[in-house]
């Protein structure tokens, strides 16, 4: 009887085994950037307040772990969370989460997506870009992107802003709001500033 409990958990943990290795990867992250090439050396470093971009407000608690991800990278690169009235810079985060269909096109919002478009990309220091999310592949996935626009808090003027944007499986842990959250910061931040204008991608940390 025991020899056949001990089969039995082998053929169980072989077949999780092959589950997860069923699991498709994410894909890159595909990070675009612009900034004010004037004003970002005097801005790279200081006091930053971690906000809702307009319209995002009202899903401020959906959001908190896209800003948590974002307050990491910031300090790494040696800016230091404020107060709204302390801070001499402002960083306006928005986020979305919607599912992919197996012709690449957007089938709208999945339950763990946020709102609070800021409007058009690049309005702020650069041009409106659009990335393709379809993948090339045939299954269906979810697409994560998250918006971050930084701004003088005394002139309002936009530094710098960024959008990255990913897929995962459906299945993938990446698919939760803290695992994406923490790719898209990563991504969005890594090599800061960034090329103005230029559209990169950043492979997710497993």
């Amino acid at each position: 009887m025991a020899q056949m409990v001990r089969n039995s958990f082998v053929v169980l943990s072989l077949a999780g085994l092959a589950a997860c290795a069923s699991i498709p990867a994410p894909s890159p992250a595909e990070v675009t950037r612009f900034h004010d090439a004037a004003a970002l050396p005097a801005a790279e470093t200081g006091t930053v307040f971690i906000a809702s971009a307009p319209g995002a407000e009202e899903n401020a608690l959906e959001l908190s772990p896209f800003k948590s991800a974002v307050a990491q990278e910031l300090s790494r690169l040696g800016y230091s969370e404020a107060s709204a009235d302390q801070a001499m810079f402002v960083a306006q985060i928005s986020a979305d989460s919607f599912r992919i269909g197996e012709d690449g096109g957007k089938r709208g919002p999945v339950s763990v997506g946020l709102g609070g478009s800021t409007g058009s990309y690049g309005s702020g220091v650069g041009l409106g870009i659009g990335i393709n999310l379809g993948g090339g592949g045939s299954r269906e996935r979810i697409g994560h992107e998250m918006r971050v626009m930084i701004r003088n808090k005394e002139t309002n003027q936009t530094i710098w802003e960024g959008r990255a944007e990913f897929t995962a499986s459906p299945k993938s842990e990446f698919v939760s709001p803290a695992q994406s959250a923490t790719v898209l910061a990563e991504a969005l931040f890594s090599e800061f500033p960034g090329n103005n204008g230029e559209t990169v991608k950043v492979k997710a940390s497993e």
